[in-house]
Parts: structure tokens; C-alpha cells; sequence
């Protein structure tokens, strides 16, 4: 590496260390000229070259410290008037002064595109608060009239109050300050009201449900878990026609929600929690914002919950939650 930088530095100082070369040419034409003795001509030219080398070795050093600045400043991205060395000629200060004015408009980019994003989330917060008054005043409504129409427009409502969180997760995942609070919880007490929610579709489309308590307690955030499981059992009822959903737990603490559905393509199965990713059943049921999953990878890895799918088409997908909880801390 210095081997490199010292050869790089000659190569800068070319022009330079060629005039003083002919210039030590020149004095030596000179001094042979006017007849001087030879041993008084290698005594000035020992002198020169010594504090050429000095000087050479001097400007190495200072060359040297610039190029691990830059690096350092590369590194960092933050480009300051007190991050640079003094100038030492016109060039370089235009060329500081051209840097520290590209920097500025950058932060002040940034700054910009930040203000921005959070006008973006808090307006679409009020909107998801405000958007769930209709919704409760519909289901208000919905207590009366045909039992089977009634139960389809309850499970269309609750897609919307789903759409709704959906918008809000995805809005908060990548914000400065999240809500995440860690405490002991039952899990059975958040898959019953996960379940509970869709009860009415199990009912309508006559699927049966495997749910024995799971008895165990684990260490999460009781919003966010829910919401994955939510998202988790939508997705076993959209793509399960008949048959089973089973919601079980495997040692030592991992939670399995198994469905007997049209399952995942094998070249879908690499890709399905990738954002915006619908795959060949999304194409076809046309309902799919590939979304879903993503959220519900993004949020496990914020809960420290490993996250996994396996699945056979035609046979079912199984999805499985570990709620081990490494290194998450009790508030």
C-alpha cells in the first residue's frame, strides 16, 4: 500500500523533481565550465540532492496524511469547511469551497426529503385514524339484516381495517422512533384474538379450525406479533378453499400455522418475502399487494422472531414464528 501511494506521489510530482533534476544538470555544466574542482562540484551537488530529499520525504509525509483524510472523509459522507486541511494554493481552495458547497445542498436535500417524509406519515396516520370512524358507524349498521350477507360484508371490513394497518406498519417500520414494547406475554391470549377476528369467516366458508392452547409465554410486542399472525392466518384463509387450518407450537417455542391450501410454487418459495413479490397465486386471485409477507419478515427481524415458510402446491404452506426471544430485553 505505501509502495503504491509513494509511486502515485512521484508521479503527481513529475514535472516538479524534472526541473530540479535539470537544474542539478545545469549547476554541474556550470561548475565544469568555470573549471571548478571536481571534489568542491560533489560537495553542492551532495547538498542539494540531501535537502532535495528532505524536502521529497517531507511532502511524501504531508501527502500521505491528505490521502488518509479523504479516506477517511469517504468513508463518513460528511464534508465540512473543518473537515479539510488548510488550503495551500488557489486551486485547491475553489476545490474545497466547490465540495463544501455540494455538500451543503446535500444536507439540505436531505433535510428537505426527511420534512417531507414525515408531513407523508403524519398525514396518513390522521387519515387511518379518521378512516376507522365509517368503518365502526358500518358495522354498526351491519347488526341487522341476512345472516350471510351480513358475515361477507363484516369480512370485507375487516380487509379494510386491515388495508388500514397495513398503511400504518408499513409507514412506521422505517421511522427514527418506533413503539416496540417488549414485556411478557401470554401467547395464547394474542392468537385467540387474532382468531376471533376471523371466526365469521371460518364459519362462512366452513373450514375447520386445529387450535389447542398453546400454553407458553413469550417475550414480543403484543401489536406487532398480532399483526403478523393476522397477516399470516388472512393469507391461510384466502388460498384454502376447504379443508384444515391448523395453529399449533413446536419445541421448543416456535408457533406453526399450517393450512391445507393451493400451497406456493417451488420458484415462488425463494422470493415470497420480498417486497411488492405476488408470485403466480397473486396473479391469479388478482387481490395480492405482495406487501404482506414483507411486512411480516421487516417486523420479525425488528422482534428478533425468526421467520420461515415451507409449503407444497396442492398440499399446503406452513409458517413458522420462533419466539425464542435472543437478546430481547424486558422494559
Amino acid at each position: 500500500m505505501r509502495g503504491c501511494m509513494f509511486i502515485q506521489y512521484l508521479k503527481n510530482y513529475r514535472f516538479q523533481m524534472l526541473l530540479l533534476a535539470l537544474v542539478y544538470m545545469m549547476n554541474t555544466l556550470i561548475f565544469l565550465l568555470l573549471g571548478l574542482r571536481l571534489d568542491a562540484v560533489g560537495y553542492a551537488l551532495s547538498l542539494c540532492l540531501f535537502f532535495g530529499a528532505v524536502f521529497l520525504l517531507f511532502g511524501y509525509r504531508r501527502f500521505c496524511a491528505r490521502c488518509r483524510r479523504l479516506e477517511q472523509l469517504k468513508k463518513e459522507l460528511a464534508f465540512t469547511a473543518g473537515n479539510f486541511w488548510p488550503p495551500e494554493n488557489l486551486w485547491e481552495e475553489k476545490y474545497q469551497e466547490m465540495l463544501g458547497n455540494v455538500c451543503a445542498d446535500r444536507q439540505r436535500m436531505a433535510e428537505q426529503m426527511e420534512e417531507r417524509y414525515r408531513e407523508m406519515v403524519d398525514y396518513y396516520t390522521v387519515w387511518a385514524h379518521q378512516i376507522k370512524t365509517p368503518i365502526a358507524a358500518m358495522r354498526l349498521l351491519l347488526q341487522g339484516g341476512d345472516f350471510l350477507e351480513r358475515e361477507e360484508l363484516k369480512e370485507e371490513l375487516n380487509r379494510i381495517e386491515q388495508y388500514v394497518e397495513m398503511v400504518l406498519c408499513y409507514l412506521r417500520l422505517d421511522a427514527d422512533e418506533t413503539d416496540y414494547v417488549f414485556r411478557e406475554y401470554d401467547l395464547d391470549e394474542i392468537v385467540r384474538q387474532v382468531v376471533r377476528r376471523h371466526a365469521s369467516a371460518f364459519i362462512r366458508r366452513k373450514l375447520r379450525l386445529v387450535y389447542e392452547p398453546l400454553s407458553v409465554r413469550t417475550v414480543t410486542d403484543e401489536k406487532w406479533l398480532k399483526f403478523v399472525i393476522d397477516q399470516v392466518l388472512t393469507n391461510a384463509l384466502k388460498y384454502t378453499k376447504k379443508g384444515t387450518i391448523s395453529v399449533t407450537l413446536e419445541a421448543p417455542k416456535t408457533l406453526c400455522i399450517t393450512d391445507e391450501g393451493i400451497g406456493i410454487a417451488p420458484e415462488d418459495l425463494p422470493r415470497v418475502f420480498e417486497r411488492g413479490y405476488t408470485g403466480a397465486n397473486g396473479r391469479v386471485q388478482n387481490r395480492a399487494s405482495g406487501l404482506g409477507l414483507y411486512l411480516c419478515r421487516r417486523i420479525c427481524e425488528n422482534l428478533g422472531h425468526p421467520i420461515s415458510i415451507t409449503s407444497e402446491p396442492g398440499v399446503g404452506t406452513q409458517v413458522r414464528i420462533g419466539l425464542q426471544n435472543a437478546g430481547i430485553v424486558v422494559e
